[in-house]
């Protein structure tokens, strides 16, 4: 399901300015968990609490990431050359909570990045696209993408996107550290 295709034949999909999604390879996981990495530094500065990293998170988020290359429940992209990763979205395919049906699978966004904010004009709506075209192939009717309330340039993406604020989540300290 990663976003390959039939036949285990990697997909490929052309889009703005000859950018084009595909599926990673494990040669390209270094790329995506950097990309991560510099993301979650980025968040951290916003919400230091909420999004505080690991010790080791990249060595983790490195291993996880290899993980799914193949992983038969996620959808996993990445846009760029080999060697060279600009962008990458992860979705995971799961049943809605069993109080709410909304007709079929929900496709969880939680990994999305590129690597400078001025492409998520162009990366973001490519990335998205490709994910949504495949997750609704597999049975998905929704798409729910995870973002920081700071994160301005993906979020007008999104919102470019056609996607709509349907939640917030609201933090805070509880006690003494």
């Amino acid at each position: 399901m990663n976003g390959g295709s039939g036949g285990g034949r990697p997909l490929e999909n052309e889009g703005v300015d000859g950018e084009a999604t595909r599926s990673p390879t494990h040669d390209d996981v270094d790329d995506v968990a950097a990309m991560a990495a510099d993301r979650r530094r980025d968040y951290e500065t916003h919400q230091p609490r909420f999004w505080r990293q690991a010790d080791d998170a990249l060595t983790r988020h490195t291993a996880f990431l290899h993980g799914l290359v193949d992983a038969p429940d996620h959808v996993f992209l990445v846009a760029g050359e080999p060697g060279r990763v600009a962008g990458f979205i992860i979705g995971r395919l799961t049943p809605a909570p069993p109080v709410y049906e909304p007709g079929g699978l929900t496709c969880t966004v939680d990994d999305f990045a590129v690597e400078h904010p001025d492409a998520w004009a162009s990366l973001g709506p490519l990335l998205l696209g490709d994910l949504c075209r495949i997750a609704r192939a597999l049975g998905a009717v929704q798409v729910v993408v995870v973002t920081g309330r700071h994160d301005e340039p993906k979020r007008q993406a999104l919102l470019g996107a056609g996607l709509v604020v349907a939640s917030e989540w609201w933090t805070g300290p509880i006690g003494s550290p």
